[in-house]
């Protein structure tokens, strides 16, 4: 039953990459239309909200009965499962879109972002989470993949790189966040709904202070930027299926999965990214990207194989 549940969980964690990768182009078009500050509140009080009645429609259907929390110590995990993950992100998400809007490129930004692959293991051995020689050499390969799908050219350090790099440490810190407390049986999609809300109040602050300039007449003129046009389309879509959609879709999915093996399967992103790019822009894909991408998809079938067990 559990290499069942290993194996439905792993394919909503590609569904969940697709998704994130789709969402990537649409992140940084809303992010230069808005500011990222003002991106990052509007997206995630979206995701946040459109939950809610998704709550109550499982609650009615009965569905995930057994997650539902009955005493304040299972309200209380959740609360703290919640605001726990929702730090990581709202940090994670500030250091990605403000390095995006500094100018640093989507393919750098993917191959920056995906380090986390690397991160993740080397975390998960403080507590006490070990890998199989597979997936470390699964890791090594994905690493090498992205670095042929995503970087073009020089690879020099900037300011903004290393903002975005910054993400990457601490969407490692996300991702062991949600293992720890998906495994306490905490309803994923309630949890979801705290973590937006409080990732908003990340981009809440700096978005007024910095973007609106500390003045409540400045509202108005932000709202009908971001409603309107190519950034309407990007927070909706960033909204819905990124934030409510994926982001859910990751808690739900990496329940009975190792966080290595999940951080590999979600460094799909990268590859779905420039597939939507080939399929919906008509993008060329050069060899490289190719090799690159049959590599990736190469590591997180090794990172699946069953590994022999010591007597």
């Amino acid at each position: 039953m559990t290499d069942k549940k290993t194996t439905r969980n792993t394919f909503i964690l590609v569904l969940t990459a697709f998704i994130w990768g789709v969402a990537f182009v649409a992140q940084r078009e809303g992010g230069s239309e808005t500011g990222p500050y003002t991106f990052i509140f509007l997206r995630y009080i979206i995701g946040g909200t459109v939950l809610l009645p998704v709550i109550k429609f499982l609650d009615r259907a009965g569905v995930s009965k057994e997650t539902v929390p009955k005493t304040k110590d299972d309200k209380r995990l959740l609360i703290k499962g919640g605001i726990c993950c929702g730090a990581c992100l709202g940090v994670a998400s500030i250091f990605q879109q403000v390095g995006m809007y500094m100018g640093t490129p989507a393919g750098k930004a993917g191959f920056l972002t995906a380090c986390y692959i690397v991160l993740v293991p080397i975390l998960g051995l403080f507590i006490k989470k070990k890998c199989g020689l597979n997936v470390w050499l699964a890791v090594g390969i994905t690493l090498f993949g992205l670095y042929l799908l995503c970087m073009n050219g020089s690879f020099k350090m900037q300011k903004s790189d290393i903002l975005v790099l910054c993400c990457s440490l601490v969407f490692a810190m996300h991702i062991l966040t949600i293992d720890r407390f998906i495994n306490k049986n905490v309803n994923g999609v309630r949890m979801s709904s705290i973590q937006f809300y409080t990732a908003a109040v990340f981009g809440l602050v700096p978005m007024f202070f910095i973007e609106l300039h500390g003045s409540f007449s400045e509202i108005p003129a932000m709202l009908a930027t971001a409603f309107t046009g190519k950034a309407l389309i990007s927070i909706l879509y960033a909204g819905v299926m990124s934030s409510g959609v994926a982001y859910t879709l990751q808690i739900i999915g990496q329940k009975d999965v190792n966080p290595t093996v999940a951080s590999l399967v979600m460094s799909l992103e990268s590859v779905f990214s420039v597939l939507a790019g080939w399929a919906i822009l008509h993008e060329r894909l050069s060899a490289r990207e190719l090799i690159g991408c049959a590599l990736i998809f190469g590591a997180i079938v090794l990172a699946q194989l069953p590994q022999k067990k010591k007597a």
